[in-house]
Order: C-alpha cells, then structure tokens, then sequence
C-alpha cells in the first residue's frame, strides 16, 4: 500500500509551505541562533533520518509523519546547501551544478531498479527509498538554486521567486492541457517549489531595503507553521467527515 498522500491542489499549497518553512527555519538555527552550517546540518540530517526511518516501518500512511519528513529534507537541504556553497566555498552555481549530478544520478540509479516512477504506485521499502533520497537532494538543490536566482543572477529576491513561480505555471498547464506524461511534470514541478519556498522565504525574511518583508526567521518560521498545522488539521477533518461506505450484501 502506498503511504503517499494524493497529489491535489493542497498538496502543492502544503508542499511550497514546508518547503517555505524549512528555508527560514533552516536560516533561524544556522544564522539567527549562531548554530553554523556545519553544525546545523549534523543537526537536521539526525532529524531526517530519525524521521525517514519512522516512516519507512510505518505500514499505513501516516500524513503528519510525512509532512514531517518533507520539512526535515527542507530545514537539511538549507542548511547543507549553505555549507557547500558558503562554508567550504563551492559558490551557488558549482553547488547547483554537483546537486543536480547527484539527483540525476539518482534518477539513473532508480530507473536501473526498475521501481516505479509514479507517485501513486510507489511502495514498499526500496521505493520509498529512492523517493526519499531524491527529495532530500531535490531540496538541497532548490536552496542552492533558489540562493543563486537570488544573490547571483541579478534578479533579487521577487525576481527569483517570480521566475521560478511562472515556471511552475507552465508546468501546471502543460500538465492539464497537454498529453506530455505526468509523472516527468510531477517531479519536475517537485522540484521547481523548492526554490520557489527558498526565493519566497528570502522575501519574507529579508529586511525590506533588501526587497523583502522584513518578518525575519523567527516571525516568517511561525506564520509558516501555523498555517502547515492548519492544513494538516483541515485536511484531517476533511477525510473524517468522508462518510464509511457499507460493505455490499453477500
């Protein structure tokens, strides 16, 4: 059985939300709270794997613990992108340049196993696995990304998250008005809300001379938070008031 949520419009809205918050809750353990990077990222990616392994035993889908797991790959991806690109100099285009080999080669290695691609299908260990470790990487990724639209590019922090949210759209059309297949759209989409959350928690952290809001990561981290339990609580309430369907008559 699959322990993978169905892939609505909430779950995109919830996805660039923990992806959001795991960019400012990333930043408010390394930079706000003088963690470092390094240190942080040994912090996170204990997290991750606490949490990963929970949900690889579980054998029913559980969506807060997966949730959960989405916003650790976040909160480790920022960190551990911060890392390479600042604390041991790679600079945000090398550092995109290696996570994207490294998330290709994933793909390679996947597609070699002969597991499944498709979200709804995924199950079973090794393709949780897979599915784990890459969007793990696909976070990493989107930070370094998201970083370089940002700082390196010239577009700033609107910019960045303006670009990469059109882009999204393009995917979502070709997704409901063309027969290009789904699953490639859904990662790729996947992909793409992670520098979206990276850009867009940039606006609402930076000071506003900066081109942001100026909410900082503590106050950014806690309106993200508040409304990723939201989510998670409507969604709950949603399902229990799905009325049992009777079992048919012999």
């Amino acid at each position: 059985m699959s322990k993978l949520p169905a892939i609505t419009l909430a779950f995109w809205l919830m996805k660039i939300c923990a992806t959001t918050l795991g960019e400012t809750a990333g930043d408010l353990l390394s930079m706000t709270l003088s963690v470092g990077y390094g240190a942080s990222t040994l912090i996170l990616l204990t997290f991750f794997l606490a949490t990963v392994t929970a949900q690889l035993m579980l054998q029913r889908p559980r969506p807060a613990l997966y949730w959960t797991v989405i916003l650790a790959t976040s909160t480790a991806g920022t960190t551990l992108s911060d890392y390479m690109d600042r604390t041991l100099g790679l600079g945000y285009a090398k550092g995109v340049a290696l996570l994207l080999s490294l998330l290709l080669a994933v793909f390679a290695v996947w597609r070699w196993t002969g597991q499944t691609f498709a979200v709804a299908k995924i199950a079973g260990f090794r393709g949780e696995l897979l599915y784990w470790t890459a969007i793990l990487l696909s976070n990493t990724l989107g930070t370094a990304l998201g970083d370089y639209l940002a700082d390196d590019s010239g577009l700033g922090f609107a910019g960045g998250a303006l670009l990469v949210g059109t882009t999204i759209g393009l995917v979502a059309a070709a997704y409901r008005w063309t027969t290009i297949p789904r699953t490639p759209l859904f990662w790729l989409a996947f992909i793409l809300t992670r520098p979206f959350g990276a850009t867009l928690g940039d606006v609402l952290t930076k000071a506003p001379s900066q081109g942001g809001l100026g909410l900082g990561t503590v106050g950014a981290s806690a309106v993200l938070l508040a409304v990723l339990v939201g989510m998670l609580v409507r969604g709950g309430r949603q399902l229990a008031a799905v009325p049992t369907q009777p079992a048919p008559l012999p």
